[in-house]
């Protein structure tokens, strides 16, 4: 199971090796979420290669220069003197510049946010270092952290210290869902499909899923089990060791996660007190990714839209917030039998339509990037109106063309009504919008009946399974 760790991660390794090849010193910054991982990628990427893996932790200052000047010391001696510590972080970091350049070492920080948080003035120290020495070495000097938003403003801000130092970074995103399914290679389409509904495309989600049992037995006893569920606490502890006021986000986030999706709503159901405070909150949540602003594919500034409305973006928490969080006195009484069978299943399926409309348009999204569009869109997502919704809409307001697609997750075949159905929706968005040519495209979990398929055929309208997603 180790190496699925690294699916779809080969563009990362890529680079990571085209950075190690060239002839100049390299600064590179790799972050994302937790459990993504980035540690795992640096692992591998340094497993034949002369490195220093320091993973900073949440200890004093002085024990971190400590346990690193230790690593260095050590990169070049056999035995390193009992309480070795170099006096300062800039000599601990002048000290990289003294280690042998042939074959180049990777020294590689991880969790640098910690550094930054038991001391400020470690970005301007190494900035001084790396203008004084290490830009003029051999090294490869590797910067990885976990909060985005502490990563984006202390490291790569225009402001920071380090700012015009990086030769390269990478925010490292989820795996997407032909990686993901790859997980899980027993399961149906269908079961794989849903389970990246569930958990998303975070390795250390999917890796705690069994294939061996079925995709509602491992929510049973991955998620819903309050004693031993590995997944059970996990959204909270991870928002409680980022966030500040905590409990106004969790407010936030179920109250998207029950459909309230636009600011007014989300500020009446949380219980946060005014409008521009819940947006404050929502701005930090987008900063981490793990909230999204939609706005209609046809708005040209999607900024200024007050057509707005949120969407958790992460999938586990989308779960979370939805089945656990409200559920978890019934949880903790140990009632996961019951919230199973009687809030998850019955519901199941509509939770994971949104995933599905997430996944057409990303698969229109790999069409086009693949140039097998009969227009090159300038933006794809879904849209709406006061009458009508379109699950999936590409458009070139240039090329006055556009592509249209339905997205039904049902165990029944789509018929002749879902097409007529999308023909009435783009009717409504012709009276907005005066596209020249409309592609239209029908997505199903289970197939389509013949009289569809025929009708299809006679008309040139695309038709695709939930299994087209995975053989792309």
């Amino acid at each position: 199971m180790e190496n699925t760790l690294f699916i779809n991660r080969q563009a990362e390794l890529d680079q990571l090796a085209r950075l190690y090849s060239s002839d100049r010193a390299e600064l590179y910054i790799l972050y994302g979420r937790r459990r993504v991982g980035k540690t795992e990628l640096l692992r591998a990427f340094c497993v034949d290669k002369p490195h220093i893996f320091f993973i900073a932790t949440l200890s004093s200052d002085n024990e971190q220069l400590a346990n690193f000047s230790r690593l260095v010391y050590g990169f070049n001696h056999t035995n390193v003197p009992a309480g070795f510590t170099f006096p300062t972080w800039e000599a601990a970091f002048q000290a990289l510049a003294d280690l042998p350049m042939s074959p180049r070492p990777i020294i590689i920080l991880d969790e640098f946010t910690y550094l930054i948080s038991g001391n400020k003035a470690v970005p301007s120290i190494l900035q001084k270092v790396w203008d004084e020495k290490l830009k003029n070495s051999g090294i490869m000097l590797v910067l990885c952290g976990s909060y985005i938003g502490m990563m984006e403003s202390e490291v790569l801000g225009y402001r920071t210290p380090l700012y015009g130092r990086r030769t390269a970074s990478t925010l490292l995103r989820p795996l997407d869902l032909p990686s993901s399914a790859l997980f899980f290679s027993e399961y149906s389409v269908a079961e794989q499909f849903l389970t990246w509904a569930i958990l998303g495309g975070m390795p250390y989600y999917l890796r705690t899923f069994d294939m061996r049992q079925d995709v509602f037995a491992n929510i049973r006893q991955h998620i819903l089990d309050a004693h031993t569920g590995t997944l059970y606490s996990e959204p909270r502890l991870l928002l409680m060791e980022e966030l500040r006021e905590p409990r106004n986000y969790f407010s936030i986030l179920r109250a998207i996660a029950q459909g309230r999706t636009r600011l007014n709503e989300i500020t009446q159901a949380s219980g946060v007190n005014e409008a521009t405070t819940v947006a404050r909150y929502l701005d930090i949540l987008q900063q981490m990714h793990l909230v999204t602003r939609r706005v209609p594919a046809t708005q040209n500034h999607p900024e200024k839209s007050k057509k707005g409305i949120y969407q958790i973006d992460d999938h586990f928490l989308r779960f979370w917030f939805r089945y656990v969080h409200p559920n978890q006195s019934s949880l903790d009484l140990g009632l996961a039998d019951a919230i199973l069978e009687q809030r998850i299943k019955p519901d199941i399926d509509h939770f994971a339509a949104t995933a599905f409309e997430e996944a057409a348009q990303a698969f229109i999204a790999e069409k086009a990037q693949d140039g097998t569009l009969a227009f090159l869109p300038e933006r794809i997502g879904s849209w709406w109106n006061r009458d009508a919704e379109i699950d999936v809409l590409a458009i070139s307001q240039s090329e006055k063309a556009a592509l249209a697609g339905e997205c039904k997750w049902s165990i029944h075949p789509v018929g002749i009504n879902i097409l007529e159905e999308l023909k009435d929706k783009i009717k409504s968005l012709q009276r907005d919008h005066n596209f020249r040519h409309i592609q239209l495209v029908l997505f199903s979990r289970s197939g389509f009946t013949p009289a569809l398929e025929e009708q299809a055929k006679s008309q040139q309208i695309e038709l695709y399974t939930v299994k087209s997603f995975f053989s792309f």
